[in-house]
């Protein structure tokens, strides 16, 4: 399994996690974004994902490999949708394998939030009303912004 990937088909989640399967960890942990049926006041039908894919793969990789690196832990990958996704569908995957839980939960929750914040990934949403709009991070891209990972991101849309 490659550290970062993109997929246009839906994620086969018990795969990914046995590939992260390994007899020196003693803990796993794991996040999924869904695909949510509302965003800041509209009803949303489902979504589109687009992304950079070359760059987005580099920059996904270099982040995996930076958690690896900074908590000390033993496997990790995300794996990222692209195309169109339905409600309830799962839109992003981090899952992470170490000796210790405390460093499983500190590098899933890393990867997802630099993933959110770095990787060159669009989304569109699909409305009730029939509108569209295609909804980014400004906030994340802001200079100044808070990006310690110490506090959740009211920003997060669906992961």
């Amino acid at each position: 399994m490659k550290p970062f990937s993109f997929s246009s088909t839906k994620l086969t989640l018990d795969d990914y996690r046995r590939e992260l399967s390994d007899d020196a960890a003693g803990g796993y942990a794991s996040f999924e974004g869904w695909v949510r049926n509302h965003n800041e006041g509209h009803a949303v039908t489902r979504l589109e994902y687009e992304a950079f894919e070359a760059l987005a793969n580099k920059e996904g990789e270099r982040i995996v490999n930076e958690a690896i690196q900074r908590f000390g832990i033993l496997k990790a990958a995300c794996v990222h949708r692209v195309g169109s996704l339905a409600i309830g569908d799962v839109a992003v995957w981090v899952g992470v394998s170490s000796k210790h839980r405390a460093e499983a939960f500190a590098a899933c929750r890393y990867i997802i939030d630099e993933v959110k914040h770095r990787v060159p990934i669009w989304k569109k949403e699909h409305y009730v009303n029939g509108d569209s709009g295609w909804v980014n991070c400004e906030r994340c891209a802001v200079p100044g912004h808070d990006h310690t990972h110490e506090h959740p991101h009211a920003h997060d849309h669906n992961h």
